[in-house]
Parts: structure tokens; sequence; C-alpha cells
């Protein structure tokens, strides 16, 4: 069985990577794509399983992983609340012949292609302007505008990484954004 690959997806909130990725995944099976399952130091929400949706870790215990240098990225997001993707389990993944994608942050993102290079691929899904970006959060209509303007400002941030990534799909028409993904990813899985 060959070996998967790394897809790494990163963008902005309101840009639609979301969409983008999942429609990826549900359209065209033939690619193999699997999410990596990250951890995390939350405790499970409603049905949520072990191995499945997380790896529910305590604090002590993903503080002892992050020592150990079992993480290819993480982040503390407020005090003991951890998550982060682990080597093993991408290895794991990859070894059965998955593509793994990876739905994360702009450093997060970086950091997972530095680790395995050519075997991965980044790609930054970016909103045609800031402007169209506020619009979108603002439609969305599930924010306080403080938290529309916190998220601009971080969007801002974010996109200032956007040249360190492999591929920039500007999102500017849903359906062209979704097609230079699937040709992009493509071309990468079968080169």
């Amino acid at each position: 069985m060959q070996k998967g690959k790394l897809l790494i997806f990163s963008a902005p909130s309101g840009s639609g990577k979301s969409t983008i990725v999942n429609w990826l995944m549900q359209e065209h099976p033939d690619l193999r794509l699997y999410f990596s399952i990250s951890a995390t130091s939350r405790p499970p929400r409603g049905t949520e399983q072990n191995g499945v949706e997380y790896f529910f870790l305590s604090p002590a215990a993903f503080r002892e992983k992050i020592r150990q240098d079992e993480f290819l990225e993480y982040e503390e997001v407020y005090p003991d609340r951890f998550y982060g993707t682990l080597k093993a389990q991408v290895e794991r993944q990859l070894e059965a012949g998955q593509n793994v994608v990876f739905d994360v942050d702009v450093k997060g993102g970086l950091n997972i292609k530095r680790f395995y290079g050519q075997r991965a691929m980044s790609l930054f899904i970016q909103p045609p302007s800031v402007a169209e970006l506020r619009r979108r959060l603002e439609h969305r209509a599930t924010d306080t505008p403080e938290a529309i303007e916190s998220r601009l400002a971080k969007a801002e941030y974010e996109m200032s990484f956007a040249q360190q990534f492999d591929h920039i799909v500007v999102n500017d028409e849903l359906e062209q954004a979704k097609q230079t993904t699937l040709q992009l990813v493509s071309s990468f899985l079968c080169g």
C-alpha cells in the first residue's frame, strides 16, 4: 500500500476553508482524504469518543507529551486547555494509506510543512479582501461586533503569512475556489 501524503489548510475565519475542505472530502472519496485526529485537554462533549473526534488527555498528560516532543504542533488556547497534533497518530494514518488533512492555524500549518517538507502541501485559503471578509462575518450573524473586529484583526495578521504557503487560493467565487483547490490537491497526490 502506498503511503499517504499531507494536506495543510490554513485561512482566516470566514474565508470558506471549512466549506472547501468538507466539499473535497465528501464529493471526492477517490482522494482518500482523512482529517488528522488532534489531541486536546478539554473533556469530551456530547457523544465525542476518544480516538474518533479527539484524543482526550489530562492537562498533565498533555504537558508530558510536549516535554517528550510528541507533537507536530500544539497550542495552549486557554490556561490548561491544549490542542495539538501527535506525530505518532499522523504516522499511523499515513502508513494506512490515508492522505491526512490538517485544518490548522497559520503557525501550526507552517510547523507541519517544515516537519514534513515535500510530503506535505500547504494551502492558504484567502478572502478576496478584508472588506469582503467583514461582510461575510457580519452576514453570518453569529458574532458580536467586538468579536468581528477581533476576528478581522487576527485575519490581517494571518494573511501576512500567506506567502509562506505553497499555494494561495483566493476564495472570491466559491465554485471556482473549489475547482482550483481540487486541481492543486489532485496534482499533488498524483505527483
